[in-house]
């Protein structure tokens, strides 16, 4: 299957010269010029409403459902619709985007009487922006190709602020038709559009960002701790390593959240520590090992265990400068 981003194959000679490549608009890319879709979004948390924000700023017709009345209110305010229910979200909606916490959650969503599936349109899109087990996203995507629906799984990586700037970078799974579908609609949120296989591939993918994620946050907390015990200006310490290979967006995005002691979410441990566990039984599934993914895991679970699960995953600064008695 061919990986596409941003719906254009990328030409061999350009990883040799380094250039952009430069093709003709792709016909996903065409369509958007003349088509706006009625979405219908469910759940409006702390990625799912700046997106859906993001969606009516690109001119497409949208609904949104949570659970609570306060985000529907908001996204009401930035010219979108509020819905009462699910059914009422979807019966008409020609793309409907599922963004909740975890796989029982999705599958609350779109089974049963009051869900998705039952509900929306003959030949709807929809598209699943959640973070859960790949194996649910392979069965529920069956699920839905089998009512009558195209479906990808479609998660996010890029946090709160991707999410706002609508810059996410989002990985996609399903079949090459279905995702030139949902490639206008992503655009309206992402900058980073990739297709990576079939069904359920998007959220392999995903789990492996929040391995790499989850690692390299632990090693900035111990990097922190590491430069504060010798008294070092982490200012500075923290604006040379950004500039170097040891530069990463974690570093740029969580460096100052660690010396300012903010933990404020913007993305929370528990859901970090849903994400991970998630990594771990595929791992096992797979019958491999994740020595480092494994043990930041285990710290993850200890500070969700203790309470800190609400707090960004930018938390495990905490731990780590508690077991270093820096705290």
């Amino acid at each position: 299957m061919a990986h596409r981003r941003h719906g254009r194959q990328r030409d061999p000679r350009d990883r040799l010269t380094g250039r952009t490549p430069r093709h003709a608009p792709s016909a996903a890319r065409e369509q958007k010029d003349h088509h706006m879709s009625k979405i219908a979004i469910i759940g409006l948390g702390i990625m799912g409403l700046p997106m859906a924000k993001n969606l009516v700023a690109a001119g497409h017709e949208v609904t949104g459902f949570n659970r609570s009345q306060a985000p529907i209110d908001a996204l009401v305010a930035a010219g979108g619709q509020g819905a009462s229910s699910i059914a009422d979200a979807v019966h008409d909606a020609d793309v409907v985007i599922t963004m909740v916490p975890d796989s029982p959650d999705v599958e609350g969503v779109v089974r049963g009487e009051g869900g998705v599936f039952a509900n929306a349109k003959p030949g709807a899109l929809w598209i699943d922006n959640s973070s859960i087990r790949p194996d649910v996203a392979k069965e529920l995507a069956e699920e839905a190709v089998a009512a009558g629906f195209g479906a990808v799984d479609a998660p996010v990586s890029g946090g709160e602020q991707g999410a706002i700037g609508g810059v996410l970078s989002i990985m996609v799974g399903g079949s090459e038709a279905d995702f030139a579908k949902a490639l206008p609609v992503l655009e309206g949120i992402g900058k980073t559009i990739v297709h990576v296989g079939p069904a359920g591939a998007g959220q392999t993918v995903k789990a492996a960002n929040q391995l790499i994620v989850a690692v390299n946050i632990q090693a900035l907390a111990e990097a922190v701790v590491f430069l504060e015990a010798f008294g070092v200006d982490t200012d500075a310490a923290l604006q040379v390593l950004g500039g170097g290979l040891a530069g990463s967006k974690v570093l740029d995005q969580k460096g100052q959240k660690m010396l300012n002691r903010d933990f404020a979410p913007g993305f929370r441990l528990a859901l970090h520590n849903k994400d991970l566990g998630i990594v771990t039984a595929a791992a096992r599934q797979a019958g491999i090992s994740v020595p480092l993914g494994s043990a930041v895991a285990q710290l993850v679970t200890s500070l969700v265990a203790r309470g800190d699960g609400a707090l960004d995953h930018s938390g495990l600064f905490k731990l780590t400068a508690e077991l270093a008695g820096r705290e």
